[in-house]
């Protein structure tokens, strides 16, 4: 989690790690584990816990377990297991021979079950869903035994047993926890450890028809496993003491210390996996990995770079009060990175096409470009300059208003690299009155971009030739809903209802230089001017880039903090 560049903070959980080293609590080193459930693509929730987790680890001579949390056959796939690993590993974590699964575990879980009832500590239910949480009380009032809650142990024994022979359909009995009814904390009222689920499950198929709950597996997962310290998010806060009744209750090799810390919440999205699976579902979007969703698959095709990723990770901190991260300092810390790293190229998003008429025809000049202009390592590329070229629409305006100090009728601006040329007419179709063409002139003088005569110019605009030029298709992404909370419409309305309509844009009659011809799959760019953007990796191929735009140069975290 931690860089060169971006030293630790100190945060509360760090701040108890340190002290049960310090006070040797475990005769073991510090062992995390990242336990997903495979029924869904990963977001920028699950990063921050992934950094959070690996990185501890690694920070204090550490191991980070990677478990699947597969306990729901329903609703899991062996696609969402590979794209975890995937996400994991893209972060720059690797778990190397530490892959577990609460399946490995289940017939250990079901003697843990087994040992509970013999206790008297577990009994089977036969009420219905709806009644176990009639039963279960409110808030305001004490639960209620359930009539099955005195069964014999020989009784619970037998009912469990063919239980899970199969004898009976899903939902005519569960085990539950016997614990307190009274309890002030409705997650010790007696709660679900097992229930029926007559489901193939994706490692196990048919051998298993009853299937532990996550409360119960969970805990006996981490002691299993030898974890120090299970750290989770805050909606697992009330359901503590059930994690340490199950281990305090069982004779378990290690009873691990869970630890609580804030969820990260974004502007501007949502990171609800229910949600998110709906947005999928429904066609919202193209996919988990659409560029606009907040799944990590979706930012890695975007274009986010891990680093950038890690470096945000570790600036939000870890706090126990949940709060709302601005979105703007996750892309400020995409810009941030890109901008060290990403080489400088000129494309022309909306090309307007400009013909210098005094620049001989059929000639064409290569003028040295650099990469970087503060990283000379990267090296340089030759850009063909000739006749005709395109610069961006949004460059020229016929009637400019004041401020506007790029090219106009008798105004003279400066090409990158290049020349200074100015606009002497401009020529429009008859009929529709748009502009077709800017006739200019250039001065010889000025290659390089300066006037010996010490002239100024006040925009230096991008370009590209019209003869050496590649059409590409390049795709603008911007934020998937249109308020920063989607979900806090006061009125109730639907999160989907604040879709952005202008969030996705795809633009096929671009120009870009020719040194991107051969540009490979997830490459970063910058287009001068215009932002950071990444041949996609999906549809691209070498000598046929598609680009997605990443972000763009204008910095809104630079903005805020400076209010």
């Amino acid at each position: 989690m931690t860089s060169p560049e971006q030293p630790a903070s100190s945060h509360f959980i760090r701040n108890i790690i340190i002290d049960d080293i310090q006070t040797c609590k475990y005769d073991r080193p510090l062992m995390t584990r990242f336990p997903p459930e495979p029924n869904g693509y990963l977001h920028m929730g699950h990063a921050k816990s992934i950094c959070l987790n690996f990185g501890l680890a690694a920070e204090f001579g550490g191991v980070c377990n990677l478990r699947f949390d597969d306990t729901n056959p329903g609703k899991e796939d062996i696609e969402y297991v590979t794209s975890i690993q995937e996400d994991v590993r893209w972060l720059g974590f690797d778990w190397k021979d530490r892959l577990y699964y609460a399946s490995d575990y289940f017939e250990r879980l079901y003697a843990f079950a087994v040992c509970l009832i013999r206790m008297g500590k577990a009994y089977v239910c036969s009420l219905n869903a709806e009644q176990i949480r009639e039963y279960r009380g409110t808030l305001t009032q004490p639960g209620k035994d359930s009539p099955y809650r005195n069964r014999s142990i020989e009784e619970n024994l037998d009912l469990f047993t063919r239980m899970r022979a199969g004898e009976f359909p899903d939902g005519a009995h569960v085990l539950r926890a016997k614990i307190d009814m009274t309890s002030p904390n409705m997650v010790m009222r007696d709660p679900t450890i097992y229930r029926i689920r007559h489901a193939s499950h994706h490692r196990t198929g048919n051998t298993w028809c009853i299937y532990p709950m996550y409360d119960f597996t969970h805990c006996l997962s981490d002691s299993i496993e030898g974890i120090t310290h299970s750290i989770c998010t805050l909606e697992f806060e009330n359901n503590r003491p059930l994690y340490d009744w199950v281990l305090d209750t069982l004779a378990v090799p290690c009873h691990p210390r869970q630890i609580e810390f804030a969820r990260l919440n974004l502007t501007y999205t949502v990171l609800s996996k229910r949600k998110l699976i709906e947005l999928v579902d429904k066609k919202y979007v193209s996919g988990w990995d659409d560029p606009r969703m907040p799944t990590i698959s979706g930012i890695r095709r975007r274009g986010y770079p891990p680093e950038a990723v890690r470096n945000f990770c570790e600036r939000i901190g870890v706090a126990k009060k949940d709060s709302t991260v601005d979105m703007a300092l996750l892309e400020h810390c995409v810009r941030e990175y890109l901008n060290e790293h990403a080489p400088r190229v000129m494309g022309v998003l909306h090309p307007i096409r400009v013909i210098i008429d005094n620049f001989p025809e059929n000639h064409e000049e290569m003028l040295e470009a650099p990469y970087h202009p503060d990283n000379p390592d990267m090296g340089s590329r030759k850009l063909p300059f000739s006749r005709v070229l395109y610069i961006e629409s949004d460059d020229f305006m016929e009637e400019p208003p004041k401020k506007f100090y790029r090219l106009a009728p008798g105004r003279e601006v400066r090409l990158r690299y290049a020349y200074f040329i100015r606009c002497e007419s401009v020529v429009k179709d008859p009929t529709t009155g748009n502009i077709l063409e800017l006739h200019c002139t250039y001065d010889p003088e000025t290659r390089g971009g300066g006037a010996p005569d010490g002239r100024k110019v006040k925009a230096t605009l991008h370009w590209v030739s019209e003869a050496h030029a590649i059409t590409a298709t390049i795709r603008l992404y911007d934020h998937l809903f249109t308020r920063p909370d989607p979900d806090g419409d006061k009125n109730g309305a639907d999160f989907k209802s604040f879709i952005n309509p202008a969030s996705f844009e795809m633009l096929t009659d671009c120009r870009i230089e020719p040194s991107l011809s051969q540009a490979t799959p997830s490459s970063h760019y910058q287009f001068e001017r215009l932002g950071y953007f990444f041949t996609d990796p999906v549809d691209s191929a070498t000598g046929s880039p598609i680009f997605n735009r990443t972000v763009t140069l204008k910095d809104e975290w630079m903005k805020i903090r400076k209010q």
